[in-house]
């Protein structure tokens, strides 16, 4: 039996609302109520788990550093509450074509969101769109899943096209480390390699893209078998890590992608690493043939291509 200090699902989501958009309005007006009601939500939640979750200033709300390691726990368990959600619905929907995707973090939070949006609006008239069923994992699980059949198609984040399966690049990113403002780093001092190696770090778990590709940019500076201070904080999602920082837990290495908006306000500063080269390919990945899998799978990636290619004309892509 689970104790009283559990909040539920419904709850949980609220927080890692707050997460995503940094303010309860925001939150309010994505869950179609009023601020007030998100406010009293959440001040239950957190006199049910016995911890402040959430601080509140008058430019916006952030999650604390508790927070944090409940919006961690709770992302993992919405995660499998969806796949539940998803399993179920895949039983009810018969003989419907269905595509199974496993996405690592900031493809699956990012991207996809308006890829799977795109390619449904685009669908065919008089043609049904597949389900799709889509897994969060870091890349490490996405190559697993993809090898051992558990998914027709993968995308991920690593440095490296994973060995053993064919890809294609979807896009392009670039890790960065914030700090919030008032942070030594966040002045124009440009900090080195090995600092960044001494210093405990927020960053994604052992196994992810994000992890890997800055573990490889300090290899490619410092030599094979630097050491590295033991993270700050290993987390599983881009949200969770964005949370942390805003936070003011510890430095973080994290996406461009889902930092945009708070560099562009001054919520976060992102530090100057002139000796990293954090650049990656964000790839679509199958088992199998050299070509994309027939089908939905292969439907999908020509549509993420046509929209790569308009967005780079238009001078927006990644």
């Amino acid at each position: 039996m689970l104790s009283a200090h559990v909040p539920d699902l419904a709850a949980l989501e609220l927080l890692l609302g707050v997460a995503r958009e940094g303010s309860l309005n925001g939150v309010a007006r994505k869950a179609g109520v009023s601020q007030q009601a998100v406010s009293a939500r959440i001040r239950a939640m957190e006199a049910q788990t016995g911890v402040t979750l959430v601080h509140r200033t008058p430019r916006g709300s952030s999650l604390t550093v508790e927070g944090v390691m409940i919006a961690e726990w709770a992302a993992r368990l919405l995660d499998v509450a969806a796949e539940m959600d998803a399993g179920i619905t895949a039983l009810r929907a018969g003989q419907r074509s269905r595509l199974r995707v496993s996405a690592s973090s900031t493809i699956s939070e990012m991207l996809l969101p308006g890829w799977l949006a795109s390619f449904r609006a685009e669908t065919p008239q008089g043609r049904n769109a597949p389900e799709i069923v889509l897994t969060y994992a870091n890349t490490a699980m996405v190559i697993t899943h993809v090898t051992e059949g558990l998914a027709d198609i993968g995308f991920t984040e690593g440095p490296r096209e994973p060995a053993g399966l064919h890809g294609r690049a979807v896009g392009h990113d670039r890790l960065t480390v914030v700090v919030a403002p008032g942070h030594p780093w966040a002045g124009p001092r440009p900090v080195s390699a090995a600092e960044l190696a001494g210093t405990p770090l927020v960053s994604r778990e052992s196994g992810s893209g994000t992890r890997d590709t800055f573990t490889a940019a300090l290899t490619a500076v410092l030599g094979p078998g630097a050491p590295q201070a033991p993270a700050a904080l290993s987390l599983s999602t881009t949200a969770a890590i964005r949370s942390a920082a805003l936070a003011g837990a510890a430095p973080a290495v994290i996406s461009e992608l889902a930092v945009a908006d708070d560099l562009a306000s001054g919520r976060l500063v992102a530090v100057q690493t002139p000796e990293l080269d954090l650049r990656r390919t964000l790839r679509a990945v199958w088992d199998g043939a050299t070509t994309p899998p027939s089908g939905a799978a292969r439907d999908l990636i020509a549509h993420i291509l046509t929209r790569r290619h308009q967005e780079r004309r238009s001078g927006r892509a990644h």
